[in-house]
C-alpha cells in the first residue's frame, strides 16, 4: 500500500489540477452469519471478503472536490485480492486510483464552478484539517473459532423455543461475527494496522393484537466474540421473558396521546439523548447549510439543565463492568481517539469533529467515522449522560409520583425499554424526533398497579424537550447498538441514568388493519388464539426500576 501511494502521489503531482491528499483505506473481514426459526435454519454463512477504499482531495484544504454536496466524489472503492500478491494489490490500486483522480478532478471542477455563481456561504471553514501523521500498529487479533457448528445448533435451539408460546407468531434468532483489520496509509505519512473483533445476537419476535396493531420485541447481546454471549440457560429464559412480553402487550390498552409528567429507564434516557442531542453534536451538521443547525451557535449557552454534563469518549473500553461498543483507538481518519466534553453543566462547549473543520474549530477530536465504502463524518462513539443532581433509583419512583399529583394528571407513563428510534435534522424538514417505546407503563397515583399500555411513540423537539429534565437516578446504565446516518453503520454506545421529566409528549403509533391469523399455530388447538384466551382482564404490573442489560438498536 504504501510502495503504491508514493508511486501514485509523485506520478500525480505531474497532473492539472494535482491531489493535495491520498488516501488507501484496506479492511479484511472474517465475518460468519446464522439465522434460524421455528427451530430450523434458514441462512448460514462464513465469508472472507477484502475491501479499498482510495480517498482523495484535489485543489487545496482551502476548497477541494468534496465540497458541500460534492463529498462523495471523495472516495472510489473495490475489491482487493485475498492473496497477498503485491502484484496483484497494486494492480487494482492503481485501477481505483485513476478512476478515484478522475471523479475527483472532474468535481474540483464543478465546485470552482459553483462557489463563483452561488451566494457566499455563512461558514467559510477550509474543507480538510491538517492533523499530525500516526504510526501504530496493533497486533492483530488471533481468528477466533466463531465454532460454526456449535453455533448453527445453539442458534437453531434457542429460535425453537418460542414454538412454545402461541401468542409469538414469528421469531428469528441471529447471530453474526466478525474479525476484521482496517490497514491504512496516507499521503501524510499516516501508517495504521487496527483489528477490531465482534460478536452480535439478536432475537426478534412479533405478535399481533386484535384490533390489528403489530408487536415487537427486540433482544440484542453484544461481545468481542461469542464467549462474551450469554449461556443457553440465559438466552432460553430470555426467550420466555419475551413471549411473556409479546402475551402481555396483546391484552394491554392502547395508549392516548398525552403530554404530562414521565420517567425513563436509564438505557430508555441513554436512546433518548443519542437520538435527541447526539446526532445535533456531530461536527458536520453545523456546517452544512441544509442541516437544521439546532446548536451551531448556542456554543457558550445553557442547552441543557445546569446539572447535566454529556461527554462522548471513544477510549471508555466498559461502563458499570459491560463493555461499549462505541469504543476504539484510532478513529477512520487515522486521527486518536479523544474524548470530548460536549455538555458541561448544561452549557455547550464542543462537537464530534472528523476532519472536516467548522467555525471556531479547526481540527478533528478523533470522530470522523464511517463504514468501508462510505466518507467518514463526525459521529458519536460512547456518549455518556452524567448529573449532579439525583437521587438513588430506588428513591426516583416516589418523587415521579409526587410530579404526577402535582400537576394534577390522572397517571404518569414510565418507560421501561425502547428499542431505538430517529431523529431529523435537516432544516426541510421539522427539526423534530420520534423515539419508539415497548414497554410502557401508566403509573397511578392512588395505589393502583402500574398499567402496561401499547402503541405509543415519544415525539417532541429537542430544544424544548431537552429542558424538561428536573430530576435522575443515581447509576449510568448501557445501551449497545448500531447507528446509520450519511457515512454509514457504526457500532455506538450510550450511557445515562434514569431520568424523571415534567413533560413528555407522545403519540399513537401507526397501525395495519389485519386481524391475527384465523387458524391457531400447529399443536395448539381449534380456536384462534385471541386477547380473551390468553389473559386475565388485569395487565401483569411493573412498579420498579429494572436494572437488567437490555441493549437496544439506534438509528439515525
Amino acid at each position: 500500500m504504501q510502495r503504491e501511494l508514493k508511486r501514485a502521489t509523485t506520478d500525480l503531482a505531474k497532473s492539472d489540477p494535482p491531489p493535495y491528499f491520498l488516501s488507501y483505506a484496506v479492511t479484511d473481514i472474517d465475518a460468519a452469519a446464522i439465522v434460524a426459526t421455528n427451530g430450523s435454519l434458514i441462512f448460514t454463512t462464513n465469508r472472507r471478503i477484502r475491501m479499498a477504499d482510495v480517498m482523495m482531495r484535489v485543489g487545496s484544504t482551502a476548497l477541494d472536490n468534496t465540497h458541500s454536496q460534492s463529498r462523495g466524489s471523495g472516495i472510489m472503492s473495490g475489491q482487493l485480492p485475498l492473496d497477498n500478491d503485491s502484484n496483484a494489490i497494486a494492480r487494482v490500486l492503481w485501477q481505483l486510483t485513476n478512476r478515484e483522480y478522475d471523479q475527483a478532478s472532474s468535481a474540483f471542477l464543478k465546485v470552482k464552478t459553483s462557489t463563483a455563481v452561488q451566494s457566499e456561504e455563512e461558514d467559510k471553514s477550509p474543507d480538510f484539517s491538517a492533523e499530525t501523521p500516526q504510526s501504530h500498529a496493533a497486533k492483530a487479533f488471533p481468528l477466533a473459532d466463531t465454532q460454526q457448528k456449535v453455533w448453527e445448533e445453539r442458534v437453531r435451539r434457542v429460535s425453537a423455543g418460542f414454538l412454545k408460546y402461541p401468542e409469538v407468531y414469528s421469531a428469528i434468532v441471529s447471530l453474526q461475527t466478525s474479525n476484521d483489520r482496517t490497514t491504512l496509509a496516507n499521503s501524510e505519512g499516516t501508517a495504521l494496522v487496527r483489528p477490531g473483533a465482534s460478536a452480535r445476537l439478536v432475537m426478534q419476535a412479533e405478535t399481533r393484537a386484535d384490533d390489528g396493531m403489530d408487536l415487537m420485541r427486540v433482544e440484542t447481546f453484544q461481545g468481542d466474540s461469542v464467549a462474551d454471549l450469554p449461556n443457553d440457560a440465559e438466552l432460553n429464559a430470555k426467550v420466555q421473558s419475551v413471549a411473556d412480553d409479546l402475551k402481555a402487550l396483546r391484552a394491554a390498552p392502547v395508549a392516548e396521546p398525552y403530554a404530562g409528567p414521565a420517567m425513563l429507564s436509564g438505557r430508555a434516557a441513554a436512546v433518548f439523548f443519542h437520538e435527541v442531542l447526539g446526532h445535533r453534536l456531530e461536527g458536520h451538521r453545523q456546517r452544512d447549510e441544509a442541516e437544521g443547525q439546532t446548536f451551531t451557535k448556542k456554543v457558550g449557552q445553557l442547552v441543557l439543565p445546569d446539572f447535566l454534563s454529556v461527554t462522548d469518549d471513544p477510549t471508555l473500553k466498559e461502563l458499570n463492568g459491560i463493555k461499549l461498543a462505541g469504543y476504539y483507538d484510532f478513529d477512520d481518519e487515522g486521527v486518536p481517539a479523544q474524548k470530548v466534553n460536549a455538555v458541561e453543566s448544561g452549557v455547550l462547549k464542543s462537537f464530534l469533529m472528523s476532519r472536516m473543520p467548522i467555525k471556531n474549530f479547526s481540527n478533528s477530536n478523533g470522530h470522523g467515522r464511517r463504514q468501508p465504502g462510505l466518507m467518514p463524518t463526525g459521529r458519536q462513539g460512547n456518549l455518556i449522560v452524567t448529573s449532579t443532581k439525583s437521587v438513588p433509583d430506588a428513591e426516583l419512583r416516589a418523587k415521579f409520583i409526587e410530579e404526577i399529583k402535582h400537576q394534577g394528571k390522572p397517571y404518569g407513563l414510565y418507560f421501561d425499554d425502547i428499542q431505538g428510534g430517529f431523529t431529523l435534522t435537516g432544516r426541510a424538514s421539522p427539526q423534530a424526533f420520534q423515539v419508539l417505546p415497548v414497554m410502557v407503563y401508566r403509573v397511578y397515583t392512588d395505589g393502583r398497579p402500574d398499567e402496561l399500555v401499547r402503541g405509543v411513540d415519544i415525539v417532541g423537539t429537542p430544544l424544548l424537550s431537552l429542558t424538561k429534565i428536573f430530576l435522575t437516578g443515581d447509576k449510568e446504565h448501557v445501551f449497545n447498538g448500531v447507528c446509520g446516518a450519511e457515512s454509514g453503520s457504526v457500532p455506538v454506545s450510550a450511557a445515562a441514568p434514569a431520568m424523571l421529566f415534567s413533560e413528555i409528549e407522545v403519540q399513537k403509533r401507526r397501525r395495519g388493519n389485519e386481524r391475527p391469523p384465523i387458524l391457531p399455530p400447529p399443536g395448539f388447538g381449534d380456536t384462534p388464539i385471541s386477547t380473551a384466551s390468553v389473559t386475565s382482564a388485569a395487565a401483569p404490573t411493573k412498579s420498579t426500576l429494572d436494572a437488567s442489560a437490555k441493549p437496544a438498536g439506534a438509528k439515525p
